[in-house]
């Protein structure tokens, strides 16, 4: 019994009493240090040695400290072999309680978000915007008639008809702003007024209220609609006007956002249009894809800070080079091209490259003008 219990425990192994290990002699148990304190572990007995107080025994106390260090060994190894883990965790919080660990737990699927299908709209595209220009990107632009309605203009206020350089230059600029700045014809806001809306009158003459999509856009629209990406539509038209022209294609209800000319102060190759439309969908700049067909369209969309595609309809492709991205017909673009170029990179937050530090070279003035002379010249 008792060579049974030495082979697990301290209990079999001979009491240390002084400088002598003796077994089976009473006299002796005197003078013995017994096992104070026990304690059960799965049916397993564990005693704890005291200390001794003589500090010559140094034979004893090396004994004494292996033997602990063995039964310590023991003690934990059981712990960890027989006890079960569910009594040893901790209740889950929801935090990792091992760093390192690979994969990392994914907040999308965690479940105090109690929305199952949030991953699931992270993953798809309602985290970028679109914002379309009118004439010339989803319907079809005759230039022709914007020239001569601001040939008309001049002839009925008696001014002289501007050139072919300066109709290029007012290009997507509101009336008010190219009358007063390019043209100089007025700088009073009433004649201002006026003569913008005289000539958007010529031009829905000419017009005749006939538009036609370009080939490709109701398609491309469709395809955006389907994954629910949201879309602006700008203007520098009249609020009125453009909203009856979007009613005659049918793809009025395509876009949760129309920018007009009256909610703007100024048109391209100003920001300010871009910028806008991106506040009402609730979109960083970043985020937003700009459809244009010039090259104030892309000087626009990259100074507001967002990516722009150039559509080649009244301008080849080798002149809107600028663009991030230029195509024939919208349809020629799929949802993952839109979603490779609104990916934000790290210059979002600053520049990943580390900046360059030019290093200043110390330059110290000659005290006198004497200084400043070679020597060998003397």
């Amino acid at each position: 019994m008792v060579e049974s219990i030495a082979a697990t425990s301290l209990l079999g192994h001979r009491p240390v009493c002084g400088r002598d290990l003796i077994r089976n002699k009473r006299k002796s148990l005197n003078k013995c240090a017994y096992f104070p304190a026990t304690e059960f572990l799965g049916g397993r007995v564990i005693a704890f040695l005291p200390l001794p107080k003589s500090k010559e025994d140094g034979l004893s106390s090396s004994s004494i400290k292996v033997l602990a260090m063995e039964l310590t060994k023991e003690a934990y190894s059981y712990r960890e072999d027989r006890i079960p883990k569910k009594y040893t965790d901790k209740i889950d919080t929801g935090f990792d309680r091992r760093p390192g660990l690979w994969p990392p737990v994914n907040k999308a699927d965690n479940p105090s978000l109690h929305n199952p299908l949030l991953r699931q709209e992270r993953m798809g595209c309602g985290w970028l915007g679109v914002i379309f220009e009118w004439e010339g990107v989803l319907i079809e632009d005759n230039p022709d008639i914007e020239k001569q309605a601001w040939l008309a203009l001049s002839q009925e206020e008696g001014k002289s008809p501007p050139p072919a350089f300066i109709l290029k230059r007012i290009e997507g600029m509101k009336n008010e702003q190219a009358i007063s700045e390019v043209l100089c014809w007025s700088r009073d806001p009433a004649e201002l007024r006026r003569m913008a809306n005289r000539k958007e009158e010529i031009h829905q003459a000419l017009q005749g209220g006939i538009y036609r999509l370009r080939d490709g856009s109701k398609e491309f629209l469709s395809l955006l609609m389907q994954y629910n990406i949201p879309m602006a539509l700008i203007s520098t038209r009249p609020r009125k006007a453009l909203e009856s022209a979007i009613g005659t294609t049918g793809i009025e209800d395509n876009f949760s956002v129309i920018v007009a000319a009256e909610d703007v102060h100024r048109g391209k190759p100003d920001p300010e249009m871009f910028v806008y439309a991106a506040q009402l969908l609730n979109f960083i700049p970043e985020r937003c894809i700009v459809f244009g067909n010039s090259n104030q369209s892309v000087e626009a969309a990259h100074d507001a800070r967002m990516k722009c595609v150039a559509v080649a309809s009244k301008h080849p492709v080798y002149e809107l080079g600028a663009a991030d991205l230029v195509v024939s017909h919208l349809n020629e673009l799929s949802v993952v091209d839109l979603k490779n170029l609104a990916d934000i990179e790290s210059t979002e937050f600053g520049s990943g490259d580390p900046e360059l530090e030019l290093e200043e070279e110390e330059y110290s003035e000659p005290s006198s003008t004497l200084g400043a002379v070679d020597d060998s010249f003397w």
